[in-house]
C-alpha cells in the first residue's frame, strides 16, 4: 500500500446511543478504529494513529463511553457490553464507513472482540492487544473471581461495588494512575515474588502494590501522566469503572453466544510479562478453535501490560504488516 503524507490527529464529537463519542481520526484510506483499555483514553494509541495513517489507514481512536469527552452515563446497567458494541458501530456509520477493523488493548480488547463476533458485517477483522479472546460462557464471572487470592481480593471484585475504588482513587488520581501503569509496566513492575498488584489485602488498598519509590515506566512522561491524569481529574473513573460492574451482565447478555468462535481474520499482541497474556495462556492455547483465521499471535518478550505504548515500533510494524496483508 502506498505511503503518503498525512495531516495532524483531528478531534471531533459524533453520535452514540448514549450521547456522543468522542474521537481523535488521522489519515485516510481503509477505518481501523482502535479502542483503549482502563485506566486509559484515546491518548493511550498516540503512537499508533500517525503510523498508520502513513501506511495508508484511516485511523481512529475512540474515547470509550465514561472516558474523556465521550457521554458518562450515570446508571451502572449503561456500561453493558451490548452498549460499547453499539457505541463503536455507531462510530463506524458517524464516519460514512460500511466497516471497519477494530483493534482493542486491555479492555478494548474483549471490547473489539464482541464487536466482531456480535456485528461481523461491520467488524471485518480484529486486533487482540494484552487481553487473550475467551468465548462467552463459563461461570457467572463474579464467582470465579471471588475464589481467586485465597485471603486477598482479586482486583475486579474489589472494584464491583459503586464508589469504594473511587474513594481510594478520588484523593491522589494523579498518584494512583501512576502507580499502576508503574506496576504492570516491564521496567518498574514488583520482582517475582512480591506481592502481586491485581490483588489487595484485607483492609489494603491497590495502591499498596504500587512501587514504593514512585518511579515511572520508561514509555511515561510526566507530560503523558499529566495528559491521563487531568482527563481523570475532570470526569472521575466512575465511567470507567462501570464496565467492571457489568460483567454479570454481560455473562447473562452473551448466553446465546456460548463458546462461539470469531471467524474473520484475526491478531493478537501480547507482552511476556503481562500477567493478563500469562494467566489467560489456556485461552490463547484454544486460539486454533476460537480464532480459527488467527493471522498471528505474538508475545513481546520483556514487555508488560502496554504493548503499544512499552513497544510502540514492534507493535506498529505488526499491525501494518497485519492490516496490509488484508483485503480491504
Amino acid at each position: 500500500m502506498q505511503r503518503t503524507p498525512n495531516p495532524g490527529p483531528v478531534h471531533r464529537l459524533v453520535p452514540s446511543p448514549a450521547g456522543r463519542v468522542h474521537l481523535v481520526e488521522q489519515g485516510s484510506g481503509p477505518l481501523v478504529l482502535l479502542v483503549h483499555g482502563f485506566p486509559e483514553s484515546w491518548y493511550s494509541w498516540r503512537h499508533q494513529l500517525p503510523a498508520l495513517a502513513e501506511a495508508g489507514y484511516r485511523a481512529v481512536a475512540v474515547d470509550v463511553r465514561g472516558y474523556g469527552r465521550s457521554s458518562r452515563p450515570e446508571a451502572v446497567e449503561a456500561y453493558r457490553m451490548l452498549d460499547l458494541v453499539a457505541d463503536n458501530a455507531a462510530v463506524v456509520q458517524a464516519l460514512g464507513e460500511q466497516s471497519a477493523v477494530i483493534v482493542g488493548h486491555d479492555w478494548g480488547s474483549p471490547i473489539a472482540a464482541t464487536s466482531a463476533l456480535l456485528r461481523p458485517e461491520t467488524f471485518r477483522a480484529v486486533g487482540l492487544l494484552s487481553v487473550p479472546y475467551t468465548p462467552p460462557g463459563g461461570p457467572r464471572p463474579t464467582e470465579v473471581f471471588a475464589r481467586m487470592g485465597g485471603d486477598e481480593e482479586f482486583y475486579i471484585s474489589y472494584f464491583q461495588r459503586p464508589g469504594r475504588a473511587e474513594a481510594e482513587i478520588e484523593p491522589d488520581v494523579r498518584g494512583w494512575l501512576g502507580g499502576l501503569y508503574a506496576a504492570l509496566s516491564a521496567d518498574t513492575m514488583p520482582p517475582p515474588g512480591a506481592p502481586h498488584p491485581y490483588f489487595v489485602s484485607p483492609g489494603g488498598t491497590m495502591r499498596d502494590r504500587a512501587p514504593a519509590d514512585g518511579r515511572l515506566p520508561a514509555w511515561l512522561t510526566e507530560d503523558d501522566l499529566d495528559v491521563y491524569a487531568g482527563e481523570f481529574e475532570r470526569t472521575g473513573l466512575t465511567g470507567a469503572l462501570n464496565r467492571y460492574r457489568n460483567m454479570d451482565r454481560d455473562w447473562e447478555d452473551l448466553a446465546d453466544h456460548a463458546g462461539a468462535p470469531i471467524t474473520q481474520p484475526s491478531l493478537f499482541i501480547g507482552g511476556s510479562l503481562d500477567a493478563s497474556t500469562t494467566w489467560l495462556a489456556k485461552a490463547m492455547a484454544a486460539y486454533p478453535t476460537t480464532l480459527p483465521n488467527l493471522a498471528g499471535s505474538h508475545v513481546l518478550d520483556g514487555c508488560g501490560h502496554f504493548v503499544q505504548q512499552e513497544r510502540p515500533e514492534e507493535t506498529n510494524r505488526l499491525l501494518i504488516d497485519w492490516l496490509d496483508s488484508l483485503t480491504l
